[in-house]
């Protein structure tokens, strides 16, 4: 049943890195009352000191937080709306603390989910109880392009025109997207958490180009705009065949999905005869630069939790990513991680017992699995 809210909304955001400094900033300054929760409590003493965090860039001034903690249960109580903007690697963790003590009508979005984190985090909340009905909600990807200046001051380099997202289950996207009507109107609702994972942009643009110049942010410890000097044409045909890959799996899974050119055109209005062309036309990508290091999230989260969950779908619906596991070999490489064996799963987004690609589907629409379908996906 669709809720109606008669106060504000209120907000807890999880995790206090570029992109949840930048949200709970954001929510502030528009006058909502934002919680902001981060696991280590040194990450978040200075804000939390403070009370608050300032923007620029495409927004400017100061958001009055009303709490700062890392105790989790103090900030997600009684708020209507948790946000969780932490790395996709955290998600487990979160998940596992958050299961105990999530109440039914709040609701959790992910932002992003990388691919498959809200089938995750379900599976792992209806561990501690079955039958609880939560409502989590997968974001396609991140609102804002954005970098920390340092904790409690970030730059929105750029805002997305359009941010699909999805409830699981499906049937209650529009619930969600018309109650966040006035504080996201980007947020536009998705087919089902399929399509958001599916379109997991960052799962190309994120590991892909940071593997590739490995040898360069090493040398200049990330001195070069990412996306405008990191991307060649060389790099970007490797990209566009990984793309390709995705793209298969989506299509089978009956995702409708749109190519990584596409997709900037889309989101950013930037269009290009290439890859690179559209790349370098896509504004809010200016004067981002690279990671300073290789052990950036960019491979120890976008690997495990992006492009694992692509490779192992793949390999349950028999189709071959060999370029997705190309890169996943390298990452696993020069992290001397065995990122197969630690990403995400099947059977952690607890779809392994599910037969057909139809019976994929009927669970992200209706959030149930019939335990009686097991087996191979046909």
């Amino acid at each position: 049943m669709e809720k109606n809210f008669y106060k504000k909304l209120s907000f807890a955001v999880i995790g206090a890195g570029n992109g949840g400094q930048a949200i709970a900033g954001y929510l502030a300054l528009k006058g909502y009352s934002v919680n902001l929760y981060n696991r280590s409590i040194e990450r978040i003493k200075d804000i939390k000191q403070k009370g608050y965090i300032d923007l620029e860039g495409c927004y400017n001034g100061r958001g009055i937080l009303n709490l700062v903690t890392n105790n989790i249960e103090r900030a997600i109580r009684n708020v209507d709306v948790i946000m969780v903007v932490s790395p996709a690697s955290a998600h487990k963790f979160l998940a596992n603390k958050i299961a105990p003590i999530i109440a039914p009508n709040q609701y959790i979005v992910l932002n992003p989910g990388r691919t498959g984190g809200a089938l995750e985090f379900k599976n792992i909340i209806a561990k501690y109880n079955p039958v609880k009905e939560v409502c989590i909600i997968e974001a396609q990807t991140l609102l804002f392009a954005c970098r920390s200046l340092y904790n409690g001051k970030v730059k929105i380099f750029g805002k997305k025109n359009e941010v699909k997202v999805s409830a699981l289950p499906a049937t209650r996207t529009k619930e969600f997207t018309n109650i966040i009507k006035d504080v996201f109107p980007e947020f536009t609702p998705s087919i089902n958490v399929l399509e958001t994972s599916f379109n997991n942009i960052g799962a190309m643009l994120h590991p892909i180009p940071t593997i590739l110049n490995c040898g360069r942010i090493e040398n200049t410890h990330g001195n070069f705009q990412y996306y405008i000097d990191g991307i060649t044409p060389s790099i970007a045909r490797v990209i566009e065949e990984a793309d390709y890959e995705r793209l298969l799996i989506a299509k089978k899974l009956k995702v409708n999905t749109i190519s990584l050119m596409e997709w900037l055109n889309y989101t950013y209005g930037a269009k290009g005869n290439t890859l690179c062309e559209a790349l370098n036309n896509t504004k809010g990508y200016h004067g981002i630069f690279a990671p300073s290091t290789m052990e950036t999230r960019y491979i120890y989260e976008d690997v495990p939790q992006s492009l694992v969950p692509i490779s192992d779908m793949g390999r349950h619906l028999g189709i071959n990513t060999p370029t997705i596991d190309s890169i996943i070999q390298l990452a696993s490489i020069i992290h001397n991680t065995d990122y197969y064996r630690y990403g995400r799963k099947i059977t952690d987004m607890g779809l392994d017992r599910l037969s057909t690609v139809d019976e994929i589907i009927n669970y992200v629409v209706k959030g149930e699995i019939d335990s009686s379908n097991e087996g191979v996906v046909a």
